[in-house]
């Protein structure tokens, strides 16, 4: 008997991945809620200086490796790989994979972080930075973070795999929570508040792999190492070596990205370095609660109805994933371009966050946010490829988006300094979106032509939707911030900011509701079962 999922419609797939992604969505929400009292806390005790320059190109560049070796190679390869071992229901062939790719992945990353650490002198020169000699301690200081979250990204990879994802959501919670504690409470007690906050980072990175091992060993997978030549030659560990060799060429190109664009960004001028990060913290606040979390919800479904060849329940669940995302990132896109300002000084504004520092976040933010959804949009594309083992074509999206945002940041960052850069990779983004649906299309399985044109119909209605809900917010914007003008940060900002959310919020909903939107419906009604 056929999977009665296959004929279902749009929006019960649309259900399933809400429910699904729902308790994760949640965590990841509290994450990056978490994430954005971090940056605050950074922002109020080194605002927009050369420290807080420092500290962020220090963070930035074990971080960039943990994209590019732990999250990009479980997602690409680890988890379609481990798939199939599971779907054998070979144990022991199972454990004897994982064993290899432990001790594989321990090496590597082991060799990394030493070499790193040796060679971080000569890379933080390209940086221009002022504070040159804290730049390196601090980036050598939190090297090791790179070992703690490439084991996480394994044990996450598992627990995935299995559809079990809550743990996987708690994990940057403590991340957060220790990177906040030891900013305040070890402040007093080291040279700086960056050095405080770099001792946070390393606990919050074993932290998270510490919350993770019990569920993994709770589920019968304990790990032990094995010889290294072994270890190499498995089946298994060489195909994620196989699929992730591409993956890392485009990954490294997107990974650039960042490392060139903080490299213009800190020789443009001090504080555009941290304004980027703060203005990137308030975009991934968004992306992350919702496009990670679908993403991740995403990728072993779309892995499994690739391998059974179920093509249909495949399509309906990439469109309904990619319908929501327009849903979330469209109306907010338009919010945040207009209450930016408010939004900034509610978050960060302190006497170290001045109003250059204010200035310098909005030009960023501004455009940052129009990048919104084709970033979001990526997150979703991605996994379409992954799941059929094919990490080239979005290996060769990445290369040609990179060229794309290396080229537009290097032109426009000398007269719009950081709003250049951030214009760069929203464009740059864009480019992605539309290579990805191109390399996607070469699949005939996969309704490309159906998809683009239900994603373009969608976006178009939420565009003019928005515009409709968002005019009287700028009419009435002017006279509820002159009720609460000078009655502190919280009250003069917060509280206009929190009416016209509600307000945007409900004249949108009623916009959707009249319209008889699919996506909203199919969530009013999951809503109303619970």
């Amino acid at each position: 008997m056929a999977d009665k999922t296959e004929s279902d419609p749009q929006g019960h797939q649309g259900r399933a991945l809400v429910r699904h992604g729902s308790m994760l969505s949640l965590l990841t929400m509290v994450s990056r809620v978490l994430g954005l009292l971090r940056e605050m806390a950074k922002a109020a005790l080194m605002g927009t200086t050369a420290l807080s320059d420092a500290f962020s190109v220090a963070f930035m560049i074990p971080n960039l490796f943990r994209r590019l070796f732990a999250e990009g190679s479980i997602a690409v390869a680890f988890i379609p790989t481990f798939k199939e071992y599971l779907l054998e229901s070979d144990k022991d062939k199972t454990r004897d994979f994982l064993n290899c790719f432990f001790t594989f992945l321990t090496f590597f990353v082991t060799i990394t972080v030493i070499l790193g650490i040796i060679v971080t002198p000569l890379v933080i020169h390209f940086f221009g930075m002022e504070e040159f000699d804290e730049t390196v301690f601090l980036t050598r200081l939190m090297f090791p973070f790179l070992a703690f979250i490439s084991l996480a990204a394994l044990f996450q990879g598992i627990l995935n795999s299995l559809r079990i994802f809550s743990p996987s959501g708690l994990a940057p919670i403590l991340l957060n929570i220790a990177t906040i504690l030891c900013a305040y409470g070890l402040s007093p007690y080291t040279k700086n508040p960056a050095r405080a906050m770099a001792i946070g980072i390393l606990i919050g990175g074993f932290l998270e792999a510490a919350i993770q091992l019990p569920f993994v060993l709770k589920n019968g997978y304990a790990f032990f190492f094995t010889g290294l030549k072994r270890a190499i030659n498995n089946p298994g560990t060489r195909k994620i070596l196989r699929l992730i060799g591409p993956t890392i060429i485009g990954m490294a190109a997107y990974q650039l990205n960042d490392l060139v664009s903080t490299a213009l960004a800190g020789n443009a001028g001090e504080g555009v370095v941290s304004s980027l990060q703060y203005s990137l913290r308030l975009q991934e606040l968004i992306l992350g609660i919702f496009a990670v979390s679908i993403g991740t919800v995403l990728l072993p479904d779309l892995a499994e109805y690739a391998k059974s060849g179920k093509w249909e329940i495949y399509n309906n669940r990439l469109i309904s994933a990619m319908n929501i995302i327009a849903l979330i990132t469209i109306p907010i896109t338009f919010f945040s371009l207009t209450q930016g300002e408010s939004l900034i000084r509610l978050l960060f504004q302190t006497r170290s966050f001045n109003d250059d520092s204010v200035r310098l976040t909005l030009s960023a933010f501004s455009f940052h946010m129009p990048g919104l959804y084709f970033i979001a949009l990526n997150r979703i594309l991605a996994p379409a490829f992954y799941a059929q083992s094919d990490s080239k074509s979005p290996t060769l999206a990445g290369i040609i988006s990179f060229a794309v945002n290396i080229s537009l940041a290097a032109f426009l960052s000398g007269p719009w300094r950081g709003a250049g850069i951030a214009l760069a990779l929203s464009l740059a983004s864009a480019v992605n979106t539309a290579m990805l649906l191109v390399f996607l299309k070469k699949n005939p399985n996969i309704a490309v032509g159906r998809a683009f044109k239900s994603a373009t119909v969608y976006t178009l209605k939420l565009i003019v939707l928005s515009c409709i809900a968002i005019a009287p917010i700028l009419l009435i914007t002017p006279k509820i911030t002159g009720l609460f003008t000078g009655k502190g940060r919280i009250l003069s900002f917060g509280l206009p900011l929190a009416i016209n959310a509600i307000l945007y919020g409900a004249i949108g909903l009623v916009l959707l509701l009249l319209t008889r939107d699919k996506q909203i419906n199919a969530i009013v009604r999951m809503v109303r079962k619970h």
